[in-house]
């Protein structure tokens, strides 16, 4: 995708746990190089943080997973980070081949132990375990600038 259709300043990750084990992807590049993370990425110009998150697993795993809770949020004053616990629905496994080397299904205790699993990661594993959270809400958008999305304390 052509950087101009990327919003620097939003990004989203997806927490898939199927089984007792987590979804993660061993980063290629940057500041994570080497560690496993969790899927995610930037939303693009016109897309819902929902929407992204799907495209982000997809993109990066190879699974399609639907996002459910919200259950963190990251700000600073630039930009915003919102993790989603994502139910697995089908696919198989594999790296990209670019962001990633190796896509993995995780015990989740071996990935809160394990030196090569950033501490934000296992912030985010830890909380999609919890109950609780921002649940998607019945709403119904006429918003001419696209698809919104309504989270809340049910």
């Amino acid at each position: 995708m052509a950087e101009t259709n990327t919003n620097w300043s939003q990004s989203v990750t997806g927490i898939v746990i199927r089984d007792g084990c987590v979804l993660l992807a061993r980063h290629t590049y940057g500041g994570g190089k080497g560690l496993f993370i969790v899927p995610g990425g930037y939303v693009q110009m016109g897309e819902s943080p929902v929407d992204a998150v799907k495209r982000e697993i997809m993109e990066e795993t190879g699974v399609l997973a639907e996002p459910g809770r919200v259950i963190a949020i990251r700000t600073n004053a630039k930009d915003w980070y919102m993790a989603f616990e994502a139910a697995y629905l089908s696919g198989e496994a594999r790296s990209d081949g670019d962001e990633n080397d190796l896509v993995v299904w995780m015990p989740v205790g071996e990935a809160l132990e394990r030196q090569d699993v950033p501490e934000l990661t296992k912030s985010l594993i830890r909380a999609a375990q919890k109950p609780g959270g921002l649940v998607p809400l019945p709403y119904q958008s006429n918003a001419k600038n696209g698809k919104s999305h309504l989270f809340g304390i049910e």
